[in-house]
Parts: C-alpha cells; structure tokens; sequence
C-alpha cells in the first residue's frame, strides 16, 4: 500500500522517497518508477546506544524490547534516518508499521530534526500485542510513550482509529480515519489476465480462494473446517495464496479432515487477482486485521466474499454485511453455511466492484496529503 500511495502522490507533482530499513521482499518490484528508493541498511540493534545514551528515558522504554528474543530490528536504522533527514531535508514524512513509527518518532526527537511526521497505524494493535510475545507484547506501552509525539495519527479504519485511541488514552477525534490506497487501475487489468491453472477450466468445481500470510492470525485452520463442512455435501475446491510459518500445519490438517486433494497452496503469486476473478466466493478468516486489502480487493474483482465480523476493517467494508457475510470469528459451521449461501445465490459482481471504488487511489491520496502537508 505505501509503494501505491508513493506513487500516487509523486504523479500530483511531489518529490517522492520511500525510506526502507531494508530493501527485500517479494513487493519490492512494485515499487513505480517516479519514486526514488532509499535503502537504510538496517544492522544489529546494538547500533542505536549512541541514541539511547544520549536520551535514557527513552532507553529505558525500549530496552525490553531490544532485549527480546525477536528485537526490533528496525531501530537499527536511526542513524542512517537522521543522516537522510538532513542531507535531503524533506518536508514531511509518513511511517507505517509500529517500530518503524517508533524509530522516527525517537530520531526526530532526540535529532531535533524539522519536519512534519505522521504516523499511520495498520492493524488491531490490542489484538496483535494480546496474540503476541517479547516485543509485539510490549507495544501498547510504548505507542503510548511514543505516538504523542507525532503531528498526526491516522489509522486505516475506524476500528483501528477506536482501538489506538483508547490505547492512547485521547478522544477517537485525535485519530484520523484514512483508508488505505487499495483498489488501482491495475486491477481491473490483471484481473483480466490468462490464467493456466486446471482448476478453473470449463466444468470444473467451484474454487473458495483466500490470500495471506500462513500464520495464525489469518484463521486458515478455522476455513480448512469451514470447507471440508462444505466439501461433505458438494464438491468444492480450497486454494489459499500466500506463504509462511504455517504451511506444514495447514497441509497436515487438510490430510487429517480428508480433502488434502482438494486443498492447494501454491504459495506467492505475483498476480493474485487473475485468481479472484475466477474464483466463486473469496473468503478471509482471519481473528484481527486493520483493513483487510485482500477483501476489498476481490471485491474489486467482482469476486462474492464471505468474512469474519473480525476487529476491524470487515464489518465497514462490507457495510455490517449489506456486501457480504460476516460471520463470528472462529465458528466454522457459520462460516461453512455462508460459503454455501453466497454459492447458491451469488450476489453481482458490478455492485461490489462500486463498493470497492470507495477504497480507489485518488480519495485516499487526497486525505493522506491533507495530512501531511497540514492542511
């Protein structure tokens, strides 16, 4: 999402840098041509006691994090962000992710460095702390010590602005509610793209995709029961994209229920949407997100969905079910029965490709603007 909203706001005429602690991963190729990339070279933690003598307070908030068995890798980088800051001197500055938001947050201040700095919070951050240990635990404690610094608070939904402002302690209006740039052109292109995979020739069973990381909190566990529910009564098929510390789990438990050939996971694909088009109903299970781009997503597809009513970001894109089924986080058996509803009956594709404007590139771009430059 950042590498869209870049450059969104590179073609209205801004000059544009996307600060990566380290440049990897699989989306780094996305990044658009009119935004100039700069790689900080994230290193060991231990690189930051410069910073933390010079500010032990501060220190001392940190340190359990640093001390953790996973420390935040990215705090790392402070120096080399300072070092940028001054030799380029941008106006302004937008972070996402917590410790990245807490790294910039900490260098301008103990730095003094002028500019503008707003922090957009992605995800159910007392859903994600609660899920996790060492130094995801320790977050709600130190957003509270360190987001106050910041000239403006975004988050992605109103679930997510709900949830930081009552973390921090201040009235929901301190947060601004700022949709994610998710649906582009491009889209509606790829989506049209060739698609070779058997499963989708003429004839074939009905295909149930889901998209996201192999990890607990994407509830995949919970849709293999939801489908072999399904599976028992009709022949269906399960593709879930995407890839992670779960697989070996995941694919154990579809041998354990009887439908493992029925059940693919292909991993990574570069072009996600060619299969939501074709797909019969897309599905997200997951126990908590911000706002779920992969929903919304195939909803721009005009692929039909089935959600968790999860914290937060399902409930107000599909308008508290008005676009699609929500069911109770967890609960196979109401998830298996909304999988059938929307295959008996499934709802238009060109109503929720309009729904799924509401979350396009321009109206975004125009309100992450409005707060970075102050307006």
């Amino acid at each position: 999402m950042m590498a869209v909203l870049a450059g969104a706001i590179a073609d209205r005429g801004h000059r544009v840098d996307l600060v990566l602690g380290r440049v990897e991963g699989n989306m780094v190729g996305a990044i658009p041509d009119n935004v100039r990339v700069i790689d900080l070279k994230g290193g060991e933690v231990l690189g930051t006691l410069g910073l933390m003598l010079r500010q032990p307070g501060t220190a001392a908030a940190l340190l359990p994090s640093i001390l953790s068995r996973n420390p935040p890798w990215i705090l790392a980088c402070a120096p080399a962000l300072a070092r940028y800051v001054r030799r380029e001197r941008p106006d302004a500055m937008l972070t996402a992710l917590n410790y990245t938001s807490i790294t910039a947050l900490w260098t301008r201040r103990v730095e003094g460095l002028d500019l503008r700095l707003v922090v957009s919070e992605r995800n159910t951050l007392s859903q994600r702390a609660a899920s996790g240990a060492g130094s995801v635990r320790a977050l709600p404690g130190l957003v509270r010590h360190f987001y106050p610094w910041a000239d403006a608070l975004a988050a992605v939904s109103a679930g997510v602005a709900a949830d930081l402002a009552e973390i921090l302690g201040v009235s929901a209006n301190r947060v601004a509610v700022t949709f994610n740039p998710v649906v582009t052109p491009e889209i509606g292109r790829q989506a049209a793209e060739a698609l070779g995979h058997p499963w989708f020739a003429p004839g074939q069973p009905p295909v149930i995709l889901a998209a996201g990381k192999l990890k607990q909190q994407k509830g995949f566990d919970v849709l293999l029961e939801a489908f072999a529910r399904v599976r028992a009564g009709r022949p269906a098929r399960l593709l879930i994209l995407g890839e992670g510390p779960e697989r070996g789990r995941l694919e154990q438990q579809a041998r354990h229920l009887g439908v493992d050939v029925d059940v693919s996971l292909p991993g990574f694909v570069d072009n996600p949407f060619a299969f939501m088009s074709r797909s019969s109903v897309f599905v997200l299970s997951s126990a908590w997100e911000g706002l779920p781009a992969v929903l919304i997503q195939a909803m721009a597809c005009g692929c039909p969905v089935v959600s968790t009513d999860c914290p937060s970001g399902p409930a107000e894109i599909l308008d508290q079910g008005v676009y699609g089924p929500l069911v109770p986080v967890g609960d196979d058996a109401a998830m298996a029965e909304a999988i059938e509803t929307v295959l008996e009956a499934a709802p238009s594709g060109d109503r929720l490709r309009r729904r799924a404007d509401d979350f396009s590139v321009e109206p975004s771009t125009d309100r992450y603007l409005a707060l970075l430059l102050g307006d």
